[in-house]
């Protein structure tokens, strides 16, 4: 498993409801949805490898 990097990120509060929202509507927790949100943009913009897509899935 990759190591994971922590990091402070400040959200706008109605973003930061929305997305724990988002997580709970697929049973995932906020930090495990915001992975994935950026995993997905960095999959469709090319900027991940195809191998790095697939070690962090859930």
């Amino acid at each position: 498993m990759p190591k994971k990097k922590p990091f402070a990120l400040r959200l706008d509060e109605n973003m930061m409801k929305a997305v724990e929202k988002w997580a709970s509507d697929e049973f995932r927790s906020t930090n495990g949805q915001l992975e994935w949100i950026i995993r997905e943009a960095l999959k469709k913009s090319g900027r991940l490898k195809k191998g790095d897509s697939e070690s962090s899935e859930e």
